[in-house]
């Protein structure tokens, strides 16, 4: 649906002077006294000494670069410093998300927010606080795993299950690490746990396997859901986000924010700050991607961030702010704390507009 332009690495073009050499003392070992190196003879018919290089250092940065090199001659450790001149960067291909080929990021707005989508909704009676880009389609990365952890919550499966990651949890997609090694065995509730609260892909990807119907039943649960909840905007496609064909608007995703909310369940692991789960016998630590949910001054009852290249940064969250209980969604965000940072904005704002005595 979308296609996408690839970043580049901008090169750089070293150009060396010759090496000047610099003695480097050598460093006391037991059993040789301090300043004294024991050197080892070359045996006959060999050449008198060999010279190899150590490790590159970087010693200073300049237009005219110094770099340090260490290297052995005759068994001594000496300095070689080589001089480089950074040529001028080959034009960068800027990498662009959906939002900004689709020209979202030309949309201003009062706050200056630098996510390209931004919707705010007062959770008890739907009214919207602030729209921007809210009615647009792209894709969602990670939020996904909030319609994948309400598919399996209501289908009320044995959440004390013992579930096997296997080769087919790995990323095909976008090649993605995971701290879930093939063969680790995990129960249902520790799979969900981890991707709602670190964003684990190959727990979201084991979940939809162990489904009924497998991954396409599984699918298949995840679009009728957003039909029956009314995300015309709404298609999903794995059960991890990490496919850039998984997208829906911000307001479908208050929506699915608002239903989701009515699972104690999915509250407690989304919000969860960070969490140790038995992998097998291999106990695990995992932190919350979303480091809100841990400061004092915000009272979160429901999160999910997001991010892959097509994406931005997204976040999606219920939050009281001053007695009013509102549902945030921020899509294409650019910089790694920007979407946090917009919801702190939008928070300012909310309580500068919230007057005593108003409802």
């Amino acid at each position: 649906m979308y296609k996408f332009v690839l970043g580049a690495i901008a090169s750089l073009l070293l150009v060396f002077t010759p090496p000047v050499e610099a003695k480097v003392k050598a460093k006391t070992k037991a059993g040789v006294s301090a300043g004294k190196v024991k050197v080892k003879k070359p045996a006959a018919g060999k050449a008198r000494f060999k010279r190899r290089e150590i490790a590159p250092r970087v010693v200073a940065e300049s237009r005219n670069t110094m770099v340090r090199r260490t290297v052995m001659v005759r068994g001594k450790r000496k300095a070689v410093y080589q001089r480089v001149i950074v040529a001028a960067a080959l034009p960068e291909r800027i990498r662009q998300s959906a939002g900004d080929r689709a020209g979202l990021n030309q949309t201003s707005d009062p706050l200056d927010l630098k996510s390209n989508v931004a919707f705010v909704l007062d959770q008890n009676n739907a009214e919207v606080l602030f729209e921007k880009n809210a009615n647009i389609a792209l894709p969602i990365a990670s939020i996904t795993k909030l319609m994948t952890g309400l598919i399996v919550v209501e289908a009320q499966q044995d959440m004390g299950e013992v579930i096997t990651i296997t080769d087919d949890d790995v990323d095909h997609e976008k090649f993605t690490s995971s701290r879930l090694r093939i063969g680790s065995r995990m129960t249902r509730a520790n799979l969900l746990h981890i991707a709602l609260m670190s964003s684990e892909n190959r727990a979201a990807s084991a979940l939809a396997r162990n489904y009924p119907g497998g991954v396409a039943g599984f699918v298949e649960a995840m679009n009728a859901k957003a039909r029956q909840l009314g995300m015309n905007d709404t298609r999903y496609v794995d059960s991890s986000g990490l496919s850039s064909r998984n997208v829906a608007s911000a307001r479908d995703l208050a929506k699915l924010a608002m239903f989701a909310y009515n699972q104690p369940l999915l509250r407690q692991y989304s919000t969860d700050p960070k969490s140790t789960v038995d992998a097998g016998g291999r106990l695990m630590h995992y932190n919350n991607t979303n480091y809100l949910v841990a400061m004092p001054d915000w009272d979160i009852g429901l999160q999910k961030t997001g991010f892959i290249n097509e994406a931005g940064r997204c976040l999606v969250m219920q939050t009281v702010i001053q007695g009013r209980a509102v549902i945030m969604v921020f899509l294409d965000s650019k910089g790694k704390q920007s979407r946090t940072a917009d919801a702190g904005r939008m928070r300012r704002w909310l309580e500068a507009l919230r007057q005593p005595g108003l409802s």
